[in-house]
């Protein structure tokens, strides 16, 4: 009788464990449910985290759960495993928005969406000005920094190649820690692509006998006009003084080659210096581009607006007269120029 009352109480219990198991089972189903669907307490602009190259799901859940970002990190690592992710992390540096469910955090760290920094590179830069401008760009990894441009360029794998033109002017966005090596070589590889492009679709006739004379013709046509309508008028001054074997004349070749002695000031003395990029001395093209050229300047230079003109003068605002004669060109000299000129010293006299 004893051993059956026994039996009995040990029926009653496991019935009773099973109830509790299932009562537990099911509240840890809605617990879970629940908390995959609950955002993460983070608060606006949202919460910056680095991950270690080597770091586990485990280390990580740990590390987050600290700085009180994630609750239940039991919960975190078993939906991980669920899903297979355990080792799937990607190191990088993160930003987590306000908002964000446990699962978006997990697949925003297995897909490896990091930051993306930006850096733009300003049409009619020099590769001097690049260089510079990259070198205080505390996201980049630096490893050019005491390097003169012909060096870097064999660093790039582009050894004996001029650098100037050959990057292109663009807001290109990438992870921290990106090396300015790679950042360079997607910036020549950019530019190599496009001017490959623009040289297969060219205008006809143009006095170019390769594509990088289109691009030597893009940074200057980039240097001697900041309104966008006018450089394919520029580009067909260019292209007409080039195929009636007139010489370019035009400032910005003098003033890069002048370099570090040019002090702002473009004196009638340093247009006969002798530079192979004085194009008042010299025809045809310079040897090398003289800035980098965006994207419009170089499809300017490869389809030029048609026309008569073969000079322009600028008025001082920016634009540009375009006159098809000397005499309607030196009349256009005398009334946005000499006059100008003599207006301003007029009025500083008083």
């Amino acid at each position: 009788m004893a051993r059956q009352k026994v039996a009995n109480l040990v029926y009653k219990l496991s019935g009773f464990a099973v109830l509790l198991l299932s009562f537990a089972g099911g509240w840890l189903a809605m617990d879970y449910k629940h908390y995959v669907s609950t955002p993460l307490p983070i608060t606006e602009p949202g919460y910056h985290h680095v991950i270690a190259a080597g770091t586990s799901l485990y280390r990580f859940s740990a590390e987050l759960h600290q700085a009180g970002i994630l609750p239940h990190p039991f919960y975190f690592k078993w939906m991980a495993r669920f899903a297979g992710d355990t080792q799937a992390i990607k190191a990088g540096e993160y930003l987590f928005a306000p908002g964000i469910t446990p699962p978006q955090l997990l697949q925003q760290v297995v897909s490896g969406a990091v930051i993306q920094h930006a850096f733009t590179i300003v049409e009619g830069w020099t590769f001097t000005q690049l260089l510079e401008a990259l070198r205080h760009d505390d996201v980049i990894t630096h490893t050019l920094d005491d390097l003169d441009p012909e060096q870097v360029m064999q660093h790039l794998g582009y050894a004996g190649q001029h650098a100037e033109g050959r990057f292109l002017p663009d807001t290109y966005h990438f992870p921290r820690d990106t090396t300015d090596v790679a950042f360079l070589q997607r910036a020549y590889q950019t530019m190599s692509d496009l001017l490959n492009t623009e040289w297969e679709q060219r205008d006809q006739g143009l006095p170019y006998k390769t594509a990088y004379d289109a691009l030597i013709m893009a940074s200057i046509i980039e240097k001697e006009t900041a309104v966008p309508e006018e450089r394919s008028e520029i580009a067909g001054v260019f292209v007409r003084r080039l195929q009636r074997g007139m010489r370019l004349q035009t400032d910005p070749t003098v003033i890069y080659g002048l370099g570090d002695r040019f002090d702002g000031n473009l004196r009638r003395r340093d247009l006969s210096s002798d530079s192979p990029y004085n194009t008042y001395m010299h025809s045809g093209l310079p040897p090398t581009p003289i800035a980098l050229p965006g994207r419009a300047s170089l499809h300017a230079a490869l389809h030029p607006a048609a026309g008569d003109a073969i000079y322009f003068v600028a008025r001082g605002d920016g634009s540009h007269v375009f006159s098809a004669t000397l005499e309607a060109h030196n009349k256009a000299v005398r009334r946005y120029q000499i006059n100008a000129r003599r207006s301003a010293h007029d009025s500083a006299a008083k």
